[in-house]
């Protein structure tokens, strides 16, 4: 039939249905007893309803697909076919099970070639997200192996059939839609002569899966970041500078963010209290106010029911000074992120060494990773904080020049597009000619995604006007970074060429933590 002539409805089976069905059946299974009784569809009609889908062409059943809840913690274990098989041939349903078993799948085969099996997979993929399962297990069935078995061991057939050697009618079809084979199974359906009695147990696991957990304990998977583009002004005071702060953090929270982002050195303005002409003692000087900093910042997350980024600023330690970051989660605890990589400028004019951890962070919004300002230049950095599951990385910068903002910026992105994750950047703007290296500032905060249908086009979630202060915004959907690095047009994270490269980290020093 030409495919401009058919009419396809994608339904639930009905018990009205079975005389086609049993047709159906009879047709495709003639070689292992054809179609189930009428009691057995009719029982699995009844109590899975939406588990049971067919495909109707005007009006006549052309593909179904049925299906069972079942535990995981039995069926992911060897088993057979007739466990799932009741007394008077009723197929074992578990309403309180965790996870789809799928029975079987079968097309006309006057309609095979227009990627009918697909559809129902898909829509069993849908009902299991719907349903907030586990995953679909099932047992596969390797018709093909009987041609093969006098060469191959079912083991290294199954091994061919995934390297494209050998065609395998079931087998093929199910890799193709992201089933992996997890064993092996034996005498599974011993009248199965095709397969020889051999099966795999075939898994597609639900990466939206969410365990039962108390209310109060399940993450946030919709967060809402607001960052702050800053206005570099003359301060008179530390109380001054925190007076700016506290004014945007209850500004960010009365939308609702669960983050606030501020720039690098965004307290910099207080150098401009002391000589300028020894940039060492200016930097020193700005560190001794970065405890009373850190201390009321946190103060602010708590009291505002807000995650606190606080840009970054100079910490002197040991007669050395660092550039650290610190995330005051609105729990009161507060974690610190030090400068890895230092530029030039910060080792020259200020003495500035670089921290020796990286680490992701675990917050009730998120895995979060903070990279100050360079660090986002070190595609090394971004791809240990994919290899810990990083959902959003954190970008603070001080840039004095356009090109210096687009090195940030084209780095930013790429590293949200190679590690499928979201990164943000915010800096400051304006002018501070009494306070020396910090004349001029050139920022445009802006938040990142992974480039793939689920996010915008350009992978460009928000930005801010450039060179303006202002509050900017975004809310980001962490299921969506769930399935692009699953089943994304591109899936980097899972493509990487282990077998060939590696990045392997050496700590030394600085507290405890580790990456």
């Amino acid at each position: 039939m030409a495919h401009e002539e058919l009419h396809l409805n994608l339904r639930n089976l009905t018990n009205d249905d079975y005389p086609q069905l049993q047709r159906l059946m009879d047709r495709v299974y003639d070689d292992i007893g054809g179609a189930w009784p009428e009691d057995t569809i009719k029982a699995l009609v009844d109590q899975f309803p939406d588990g049971q889908i067919c495909i109707e062409e005007s009006g006549e059943l052309i593909a179904v697909a049925l299906t069972v809840c079942v535990k995981y913690e039995r069926f992911s274990n060897p088993h057979t076919y007739d466990d799932l098989i009741l007394r008077n041939e009723k197929i074992w349903h578990n309403a309180k099970g965790d996870s789809l078993y799928g029975l079987d799948v079968f097309i006309h085969p006057d309609y095979r070639g227009y990627r009918l099996g697909r559809r129902l997979y898909e829509a069993r993929k849908e009902l299991c997200r719907s349903m907030n399962l586990r995953a679909i297990l099932a047992g596969g069935r390797i018709p093909g192996y009987h041609k093969y078995s006098d060469q191959y061991s079912p083991e290294e057939y199954i091994q061919r059939v995934d390297r494209k050697d050998i065609y395998d009618p079931i087998l093929s079809f199910q890799l193709s839609n992201d089933f992996q084979v997890t064993r092996l199974m034996h005498k599974y359906l011993p009248e199965d002569e095709k397969s020889l009695g051999y099966a795999t147990l075939l898994e597609w696991r639900n990466i939206l899966y969410t365990p039962p957990s108390p209310v109060l304990s399940v993450k946030k998977t919709q967060v809402r970041l607001g960052a702050v583009q800053w206005q570099m002004r003359e301060f008179t005071s530390v109380e001054e500078v925190l007076e700016q702060v506290e004014y945007f953090v209850d500004a960010l929270s009365d939308y609702k963010s669960d983050f606030a982002l501020f720039p690098e050195f965004f307290n910099a303005p207080l150098m401009g209290l002391t000589d300028q002409l020894d940039q060492t003692r200016a930097i020193r000087f700005l560190a001794g106010f970065t405890e009373q900093f850190r201390n009321q910042m946190s103060e602010m997350a708590v009291s505002y029911n807000i995650n606190i980024i606080t840009g970054s600023m100079p910490l002197l330690e040991n007669d050395r000074v660092y550039n650290v970051s610190y995330l005051c989660h609105r729990d009161g605890r507060v974690d610190e992120q030090r400068k890895i990589h230092i530029t030039p400028h910060e080792r020259r004019d200020w003495v500035i060494e670089g921290g020796e951890k990286f680490k992701v962070f675990d917050t009730d919004a998120g895995r979060v990773a903070i990279m100050i300002c360079y660090d986002i230049e070190f595609p090394e950095l971004g791809r240990l904080a994919a290899s810990d599951e990083v959902d959003i990385i954190m970008v603070p910068f001080w840039t004095d020049t356009k090109n210096g903002y687009l090195r940030v910026r084209h780095c930013a992105q790429a590293r949200a597009i190679e590690n499928e994750c979201y990164v943000v950047i915010t800096g400051s703007v304006g002018n501070l000619p009494k306070v020396e290296n910090l004349d001029v500032q050139y920022a445009q905060s802006s938040v990142f995604s992974p480039s793939d249908f689920a996010f915008p086009h350009d992978a460009v979630m928000a930005e801010t006007t450039p060179n303006t202060e202002m509050i900017m915004f975004s809310d980001m959907d962490l299921e969506k970074l769930k399935l692009v690095r699953n089943e994304g047009s591109v899936t980097n994270l899972k493509d990487r060429r282990t077998d060939i490269y590696a990045l392997n980290t050496i700590q030394t020093g600085q507290n405890d933590t580790d990456s």
